[in-house]
């Protein structure tokens, strides 16, 4: 064994960013012990702040429940990283997911049974559907500049384009398949693959830390695998509902996009490039900020 290197057991674990959850927690939980048929799978809540004492009592009155104060609001990537350091190396499989999911039956078993079919997979995603049964497109490529701006751009005044097209059609391919990045609302991740990228950026407070992992995974020799045979379903916004939130979260992800352009554009010479970029996402975000005020 080359020396510094962990090794990991077969054992899986659940790791969830609370942040007020509210009711959608039990959901949760309650719909766990039908994704796998493994007796003995640990759920972290990894709590980033939470003031409707949800988290707290699941922990109270769940077994395998494990509150794990942040003591502040880190963002998504960084409490899930501490929530996965606070495992023993007995889990080499870990489970990153929203605390405001339904599991579908053996959703889980079946991210499990794929890990061992593609063992380069580091990780693993479901088919997400939203409350309306709508499929979420939550298995994507990484985006182009050019594509990344022409949706962005040209998606609420021409869904017609070819960019925003290429993007909805991810909703429609429903095989088994490599993906650029899979959604961090459910990732199943192999331990070893995660630890080889150091796990989430947390420069990331929300938005984007998923695409960024998806292509450091790539790029390290891994592969993001699109699992549709199991099921979620994505309630959504249930953190981020009340206005003030929404708000927030929307300057967020126009943020964390700029960040995520800036870090493949690096250098002086592109300079100018970063700098129209800023400004764009700037007007986009008052422009966005401005309609669904």
């Amino acid at each position: 064994m080359q020396q510094g290197v962990q090794t990991y057991g077969d054992g899986l674990a659940v790791v969830t960013v609370t942040y007020s959850p509210g009711r959608t927690l039990e959901t949760f939980l309650d719909s766990l012990a039908a994704a796998t048929s493994r007796t003995d799978v640990p759920v972290v809540l990894a709590d980033n702040g939470s003031v409707d004492g949800a988290p707290e009592r699941a922990a109270r009155d769940r077994d395998g429940v494990t509150f794990l104060p942040i003591g502040e609001n880190v963002g998504y990537g960084a409490a899930a990283n501490r929530g996965i350091a606070s495992l023993d190396e007995t889990y080499g499989w870990v489970v990153v997911a929203n605390p405001d999911l339904e599991w579908g039956p053996g959703s889980l078993d079946a991210l499990l049974d794929a890990g061992r079919r593609h063992p380069r997979a580091g990780a693993l995603g479901p088919l997400i559907r939203e409350p309306s049964g709508e499929v979420y497109p939550s298995a994507r490529e990484v985006p182009s500049l050019v594509a990344g701006a022409g949706h962005a751009a040209l998606g609420p005044v021409w869904p017609g384009n070819p960019w925003t097209a290429a993007y909805r059609r991810s909703r429609e391919d429903r095989s088994e398949r490599t993906a650029g990045w899979l959604s961090g609302s459910c990732l199943l991740l192999r331990r070893a693959a995660f630890d080889s990228v150091d796990g989430f950026d947390p420069r990331y407070f929300m938005y984007f830390e998923d695409v960024d992992l998806g292509e450091r995974l790539t790029f390290a020799g891994w592969r993001n695998v699109y699992v549709p045979s199991a099921e979620v379903v994505h309630v959504g916004g249930v953190s981020t509902g009340k206005p003030e939130v929404s708000a927030r979260m929307l300057a967020e992800h126009h943020r964390s996009a700029y960040r995520y352009l800036a870090d493949r554009h690096p250098g002086p010479l592109r300079a100018p490039l970063r700098a129209v970029l800023r400004a764009g996402l700037a007007v986009r975000s008052g422009l966005a900020a401005r309609a669904a005020s």
